[in-house]
C-alpha cells in the first residue's frame, strides 16, 4: 500500500511538477524512466506471487454487429477445453471464465440503424445469440458479460479516472488512417498503400488484418502508450513463454523496440454516440476497444477492495485471434501497468478458419453457420474437429464439411463402436470371470499407454497443443480397438474375452475422464455407462479409480 501511494503521487505529479523546470522532451523522458523503474519493482513483485488464486481463463469479447460464426465457437471451444482440463486437473481450485459481447462502437451503431432499433435493442438481441451458442456447445463459462452492462460502465469510468489522475491521458489532435472494420486508428507504419490495379482502385489498408483505412484527423483523449514501451519490452523478453505461438511473441518484441506512439482513447460525440462517455466531457464516447478491454477486469468484479487475487486476476489465459494481438499484448498490458495491476500470465493467439483458403466473411457470403453445424453433426463432433484439425494454432485452418463428416465418423468408431463392440452378448456372454496375466500380456503396450495418458494430455495442454493431447487419447483408443481386431474375443477362449474385457473398458474409462474437455456431453455418457462415480471423474482418478457396473448397448452420439 505505501509503494502504491508512493507511485501515485509522484507519478501524478510527474508532468506539472517537471515542466517549469525542463522542457516537455526532457520532462517526457524523465516520466518514462520513472515509469520504467517503478514497474520493473512492480513486475517482478506480481510474478513472484504465491498466492492461491482462482485460476482465470477469458474468450474474447465478442462484437455483435452480426450473428455468431464458426470463428467465435472455435475460441469459445477452445477455451472451454483448457477451462475443464483444469477443473478437473484441480477440482478445489475454483475456475473463472469470462466471454461475452462487446456492444459499442460505430459498426453497432450503423448495424442498428439499418435495422431501424436503438442500438441498445439491436445488441440485446445479437448478444443472445452468442449466449445461446455458448450454451448450445457446452460451454462451461462462469460470467457473460456485456459491455453494455451498468457495472462495466462503472468499472471504464473508474479506470479513465484513475488514468487520468496519474496524469497518462491527455486531449489532443489526431491525425492518422481509421478502419471502420477494426474500430481502430493506425499510424502510417500500419498500413500499406496498394496501388490500384484492373479490378481496384487505389486503396489503403492495415498491415495486420487486411482491413480498408481511411485518413482521419480529431481532436481525442489520448494515452501515454509511449511511456510503456520499456516496461512491455522487458516484460516479454524475460517472459518467452507469454504469447503463443512464439512467432507472435517475437513480433512483439521486435515491434516494441521501435518506439511507441501515444494512442487515442476516445472520439467526438458527434462521430460516436453508442458508448460510454468520458467522465466529465459528455462531448466524447471512449474508443470501444478500450471500453472493451476492461471487460476482463469488470468480469471478476473490478474495482475490487484488495488485490483481486480472490477473484481471480491476473488473468492465466487469454484466448483471442491473431487479428488482436496488439489490443491484448500491447494496449491492455501498458493500462494494467498504469493501474499497478499485474499483466496476463499467458496470451494464446490462435488462427482464423477459411473458407476455399479465404478468409470468412460476412460481404463475402462464405461464413459457416455454426448453429447448422451444430444441428449436422451433434456438438461433440464439431468440438472434436475444432481441436483436433484447428488445434494447433499456428496457420488458418479451411472449414470443410467432407472434413466434419470424416471426423464425426473417426470419432463415434474409436468411441462409440469400441464400446458397443466390447459390451456385446458375443464377447460377455462367453468370457471367464478370472483370466492368468499370460492371457493379459497381450495387453501390455495398451496398460502402458494407459497409465501415462493423463500425464500425456495434461503436457500437451500446457504447451497449447490441443492437438496433440487429443491424438494421444486417439492414439489409445486406436490401440484398444485393434486389440479387438487382432485376438477377436468373440471366438477366442472365455480367458481372452476377459481380459479383453477388462483392458478395453479400462481404456474407455480413461480416455473418457481425459476426454471430458473436449467432447464432455459423450465422455459423460460414456462414464455413465461404465458405471463411474461422479467422485471418480477428476484427472487424478484416470490412474487411481475402476469401472463400476457397466450398462451395455448405451448409444453415446445422436443418431443422424
Amino acid at each position: 500500500m505505501q509503494e502504491h501511494l508512493l507511485f501515485r503521487r509522484r507519478l501524478g505529479r510527474c508532468p506539472s511538477g517537471i515542466s517549469r523546470q525542463l522542457g516537455r522532451a526532457e520532462k517526457e523522458s524523465k516520466c518514462r524512466r520513472l515509469i520504467h523503474c517503478m514497474f520493473r519493482q512492480v513486475l517482478r513483485q506480481r510474478w513472484a506471487s504465491t498466492s492461491v488464486k482462482p485460476w482465470y481463463i477469458t474468450t474474447p469479447i465478442f462484437y455483435p454487429n452480426s450473428v455468431p460464426h464458426i470463428g467465435h465457437l472455435y475460441s469459445l471451444v477452445t477455451a472451454d477445453i483448457f477451462a475443464r482440463h483444469n477443473s478437473l486437473k484441480n477440482p478445489s481450485r475454483p475456475v473463472r471464465f469470462v466471454t461475452g459481447t462487446d456492444e459499442h462502437g460505430l459498426k453497432i451503431q450503423k448495424a442498428a440503424f439499418d435495422k431501424k432499433l436503438p442500438p441498445k435493442e439491436f445488441c440485446d438481441t445479437i448478444s443472445q445469440q452468442f449466449r445461446r451458442l455458448a450454451s448450445e456447445a457446452d460451454v462451461s463459462y462462469t460470467r457473460f458479460i456485456r459491455t453494455s452492462e451498468e457495472a462495466h460502465y462503472a468499472a471504464v469510468a473508474y479506470v479513465w479516472r484513475q488514468l487520468d489522475e496519474k496524469d497518462l491521458i491527455y486531449k489532443g489532435s489526431y491525425s492518422g488512417w481509421y478502419s471502420i472494420t477494426d474500430e481502430c486508428f493506425y499510424t502510417e507504419g500500419q498500413v500499406t498503400h496498394v496501388p490500384a490495379d484492373a479490378n481496384n482502385p487505389a486503396r489503403t489498408i492495415a498491415k495486420e488484418t487486411g482491413a480498408t483505412v481511411e485518413h482521419s484527423c480529431e481532436t481525442n483523449y489520448m494515452f501515454r502508450l509511449s511511456h510503456f514501451r520499456e516496461a512491455l519490452l522487458e516484460h516479454y523478453t524475460s517472459n518467452p513463454d507469454c504469447v503463443f505461438p512464439p512467432s507472435h511473441h517475437d513480433h512483439l518484441v521486435s515491434t516494441l523496440k521501435a518506439p511507441l506512439e501515444d494512442i487515442s482513447i476516445s472520439r467526438p460525440r458527434s462521430r460516436l454516440s453508442w458508448g460510454i462517455p468520458v467522465p466529465n466531457d459528455p462531448e466524447h464516447t471512449i474508443y470501444v476497444w478500450f471500453d472493451a478491454l476492461i471487460s476482463y477486469l469488470t468480469g471478476i468484479g473490478y474495482p475490487w477492495s484488495n488485490s483481486g487475487i480472490g477473484e481471480g486476476w491476473p488473468v492465466d489465459l487469454q484466448i483471442i485471434g491473431k487479428d488482436i494481438v496488439r489490443f491484448h499484448s500491447v494496449y491492455f498490458p501498458a493500462i494494467l501497468l498504469a493501474l499497478q495491476l499485474p499483466l496476463q500470465r499467458q496470451i494464446l493467439a490462435h488462427a482464423h478458419w477459411t473458407s476455399s483458403q479465404k478468409k470468412m466473411s460476412k460481404s463475402l457470403g462464405n461464413t459457416t453457420d455454426p448453429f447448422q453445424a451444430i444441428e449436422d453433426f451433434g456438438i461433440d463432433s464439431i468440438r472434436y474437429y475444432l481441436a483436433k484439425v484447428g488445434g494447433r494454432f499456428q496457420d488458418d485452418v479451411d472449414w470443410s464439411h467432407v472434413q466434419v463428416a470424416k471426423h464425426d465418423k473417426e470419432l463415434q468408431a474409436l468411441v462409440g463402436n469400441l464400446f458397443m463392440r466390447i459390451t456385446s452378448p458375443a464377447i460377455t456372454s462367453r468370457m471367464a470371470s478370472e483370466c492368468s496375466s499370460s492371457h493379459r500380456e497381450p495387453f501390455n503396450f495398451l496398460h502402458a499407454a494407459i497409465e501415462t495418458l493423463p500425464t500425456d494430455v495434461s503436457t500437451f495442454l500446457d504447451k497449447m497443443d490441443v492437438a496433440e493431447a487429443l491424438e494421444a487419447i486417439v492414439n489409445v483408443l486406436r490401440m484398444a480397438n485393434k486389440c479387438l481386431t487382432d485376438l477377436t474375443p468373440w471366438k477366442s477362449s472365455p480367458e481372452v474375452a476377459r481380459a479383453s474385457y477388462d483392458s478395453c473398458l479400462e481404456a474407455l474409462r480413461v480416455s473418457a475422464i481425459c476426454l471430458q474437455p473436449f467432447v464432455p456431453r459423450a465422455a459423460g455418457k460414456l462414464l455413465d455407462a461404465l458405471g463411474v462415480p461422479s467422485t471418480e471423474r477428476a484427472w487424478n482418478s484416470g490412474q487411481t479409480g475402476t469401472v463400476g457396473n457397466v450398462t451395455a448397448g448405451v448409444r453415446l452420439f445422436p443418431s443422424k
